[in-house]
């Protein structure tokens, strides 16, 4: 559910997400909230209120990461 989530946001348009974008996994949104908390906490993505929703976005940190993972693998 976790890569699922992390993928959604990171192929969505801007780069960014709520999860009223997102939620449509087969999981209630509570539960889909719960797993964007725990990759937030884990340091995959960032997040940002605007007004009633958090937006996410994965973490540069993990961009510049796999980017170099990436680059290794050529």
């Amino acid at each position: 559910m976790r890569l699922r989530l992390f993928s959604k946001i990171a192929s969505h348009p801007g780069g960014e997400a709520c999860v009223c974008d997102i939620a449509d996994v087969g999981v209630s949104q509570p539960t889909v909230s719960h797993h964007l908390k725990k990759l937030r906490e884990a340091g995959l993505l960032t997040s940002e209120r605007r007004g009633t929703w958090v937006y996410y976005q994965v973490a540069p940190s993990v961009v510049a990461a796999m980017s170099a993972m990436l680059d290794l693998r050529a």
